[in-house]
């Protein structure tokens, strides 16, 4: 064999060689890789539980249930504290590490947080509530040091309260616009029905975002379902929502009132709320938005129509005399319908006759709900 036969022969070897090392490292990885994930299957899974009581070394844990346990405590765990959140093993129970109350309950999930576009200009009818909103809200959140050279204390949020659609949310949006702060809306009926048992929780974290986002605006809509008045009943559920309650008062009553947030309420059912969220020092400050009078339907039928196609021959006082005891949200739904009038017949102009047809299927729809509400009355 000549000298450059063997060569070749032994470069042939090697790169052979070291393609076989290679794939067994390849295949010694991918058997690791298969053998944990094995092992991850057949560990059992561990139950969240929250932590009452610490009595060292052991502690007191609530479960999901609302059963509690005394249990041992894993010497790994440094700092536990009551109301952390914990991994318990099932069979014993056994807390064996603490979860991350941030990631374990995601807040964002749970809330519409936005930045409202709405100004003040885009609502009518309502000039006295507006200014009375930016006395209490507004003015606090812009300029804190005039309060505190005339030695007062502004009111930690406010109560918005009245009929349905006459406009409630949109000032709350309007006065976080103007101060350009987070606006953070909850629904009271839904946390009472989605988060039974976490309800408390979900409240502390709310509260825990806005400080995060301030300057921030904690709008809380139908708020009676969370405060109304409480009665002495024996049932889990309505333990829970009392619980959730007492949360809320509580985070009411640890904000500095001239903080970076502000709690706005709304209600349609000012006579059901519990007084202790109408207190001094509370949600004090209520602002009536009632049902527009003719100036206000003015101001809003304005408002609605500024951006549409009208004839010229509208009869605007007979259109807000038949709109008499419309809401805002009714004479918006009057527009809007009477635009869809004018485009079945081909139209690009919205005519009188569009707006009466209007008037009259919304009076129609008002009286088929208002029977329903009634039929069991």
């Amino acid at each position: 064999m000549s000298e450059d036969d063997f060569k070749d022969s032994l470069f042939s070897y090697t790169t052979g060689s070291s393609q076989m090392e290679e794939e067994n490292r390849v295949l010694r990885e991918t058997l690791n890789e298969l053998r944990e994930e094995l092992s991850r299957f057949r560990t059992p899974a561990l139950m969240v539980a929250e932590v009452v009581d610490i009595m060292h070394p052991n502690a007191v844990i609530s479960l999901p249930n609302g059963n509690k346990f005394f249990v041992n405590v894993s010497g790994t765990i440094k700092d536990l504290a009551h109301g952390d959140t914990v991994v318990v093993e099932q069979r014993n129970l056994t807390v064996v590490d603490k979860v991350n109350a941030t990631k374990q309950f995601n807040v964002d999930k749970f809330v519409i947080m936005e930045k409202p576009e709405i100004r003040w200009s885009q609502i009518g009818g309502l000039q006295e509530q507006i200014q009375e909103i930016k006395e209490v809200v507004e003015l606090p959140l812009k300029n804190p040091g005039l309060f505190r050279k005339v030695g007062i204390q502004p009111p930690k949020g406010i109560l918005l309260h009245g009929p349905p659609g006459t406009g409630k949310t949109l000032l709350a949006k309007a006065v976080a616009n103007s101060t350009k702060s987070t606006f953070i809306e909850i629904v009271g009926s839904e946390l009472v029905q989605k988060f039974i048992g976490e309800g408390a929780k979900l409240v502390k974290e709310v509260f825990n975002l806005a400080r995060e986002k301030a300057p921030a605006i904690i709008f809380i809509d139908e708020i009676d379902a969370l405060a109304a008045k409480r009665v002495d009943m024996g049932t889990s559920g309505e333990r829970e929502v009392q619980r959730t309650f007492m949360q809320l008062l509580a985070e009411l009553d640890g904000f500095k009132p001239l903080s970076d947030v502000k709690i706005v309420g709304c209600t349609n059912r000012l006579d059901i709320l519990d007084p202790a969220i109408t207190r001094p020092g509370r949600l004090d400050r209520l602002i009536e938005v009632p049902i527009p009078n003719n100036d206000g339907l003015k101001e809003i039928f304005k408002i609605h129509t500024a951006a549409m196609n009208l004839d010229k021959r509208l009869n605007y006082v007979l259109l807000i005399k038949k709109m008499d005891g419309f809401s805002g949200a009714e004479v918006r739904a009057v527009c809007t319908e009477a635009g869809y009038f004018a485009i079945r017949d081909k139209r690009h102009t919205v005519c009188h006759d569009d707006f009466i047809q209007a008037i009259e299927k919304i009076k129609k729809d008002e009286e088929k709900n208002s029977g329903f509400e009634h039929m069991f009355g």
